[in-house]
């Protein structure tokens, strides 16, 4: 009965390794909210000086989306909680995914 552990060592891996993948905030344009209130949104609540919270803000204007942020699974839930709240549309998704 040794297969037993071995499995289950194997599976708390797995989800361990789950947990470990990167994952991805995606911002996306919305007819709504002015660039100017996206850009603050993202220095105030990310940080990000004026410069890159621009370009982020510009990239969801021209491109309909953009990546704002990276991070294990609950950081970007998380994140994507705080966007929802600030009233911008947001989705998260595995890194590689995108």
């Amino acid at each position: 009965m040794t297969a037993m552990p071995d499995v289950l060592e194997h599976v708390e891996q797995a989800q361990a390794h789950e947990l470990d993948q990167p994952y991805i905030l995606i911002i996306w344009n919305d007819p709504v909210n002015l660039m100017s209130y996206v850009s603050y949104v993202f220095r105030s609540y990310f940080g990000y000086p004026e410069a890159k919270a621009e370009k982020l803000m510009m990239q969801v204007h021209r491109e309909g989306r953009s990546v704002v942020a990276t991070g294990n699974r609950e950081k970007i839930e998380a994140d994507v909680s705080a966007m929802h709240g600030f009233g911008l549309w947001a989705t998260l998704s595995k890194a590689d995914a995108a």
